[in-house]
C-alpha cells in the first residue's frame, strides 16, 4: 500500500490557460528584445516547451540543471549546478523558466550565477509560487499559480523522479501514520 495519495489541484486545462495569458504578458514585454529563455532543468521541460509554442516570439532556448531537494520532499539547502549553460548571456535578455520557486534559495543562487555574467536583464516565470515557504526573497515576475503549501507533482514537477508526466498538478498527501512524511510537507 502506498504511504501517500495524489489530490489533483490544478488541473491540465487550466494550466494551459494559465500558460497562454502569461504567454500574452511576456510576448507584450519582450516584443522586439533579443529574449533567452532559460529552462531550469528537469522539472521546467515541460511548461518551457508549452510556453515557447505560446509565445510567437523568435526566442532561443538554453537549459542549465541545478538541484536542492535530491529525493526528498524538503530542500537540502545545498545547490548543486550539473550543467551550466551553453550560450553566452552578455547583453541578452534572460527569462528563467523554473517549475516551482519555494524557499527561493535556489532561485537565489541561479541569479546571482546569471547576473555576473552581464545580461541586460535577468527575470523569473514560475509555474508554481509557494510565497507562504521564502526564507530569501527572490523577485518572480511572471506566475502560473500560487499556492501556500504542499508538496505538489505533474507537469514536470516530481517526487524521486516520478509523476513529471501528469497532465494536471497534483498534491502529495501523506497518510498519516507514525513514521510518515508528513512534517516534511
Amino acid at each position: 500500500m502506498n504511504p501517500y495519495r495524489l489530490v489533483l489541484k490544478i488541473s491540465q486545462d487550466e494550466i494551459q490557460k494559465r500558460i497562454h495569458a502569461l504567454a500574452t504578458q511576456i510576448r507584450n514585454d519582450y516584443r522586439g528584445k533579443d529574449l533567452l529563455l532559460v529552462g531550469v532543468l528537469k522539472g521546467a521541460f515541460i511548461f518551457l516547451a508549452d510556453l515557447v509554442r505560446s509565445l510567437d516570439l523568435p526566442v532561443e532556448v538554453d537549459f542549465i540543471r541545478i538541484a536542492s531537494y535530491g529525493a526528498s520532499t524538503a530542500s537540502s539547502g545545498g545547490i548543486t549546478l550539473s550543467k551550466d549553460l551553453e550560450c553566452t548571456i552578455d547583453g541578452r535578455d534572460v527569462l528563467v523558466v523554473e517549475d516551482i520557486v519555494d524557499t527561493g534559495v535556489t532561485m537565489q543562487w541561479l541569479m546571482a550565477h546569471l547576473e555576473c555574467r552581464h545580461p541586460q536583464s535577468v527575470k523569473i516565470c514560475a509555474l508554481i509560487d509557494k510565497y507562504e515557504r521564502r526564507t530569501v526573497q527572490v523577485p518572480v515576475h511572471y506566475i502560473g499559480f500560487r499556492i501556500p503549501s504542499g508538496f505538489v507533482v505533474g507537469y514536470g514537477l516530481d517526487f524521486a523522479e516520478k509523476y513529471r508526466g501528469l497532465q494536471g498538478i497534483y498534491e502529495v498527501v501523506f497518510d498519516t501514520v507514525e513514521g510518515s512524511h508528513a512534517g516534511q510537507l
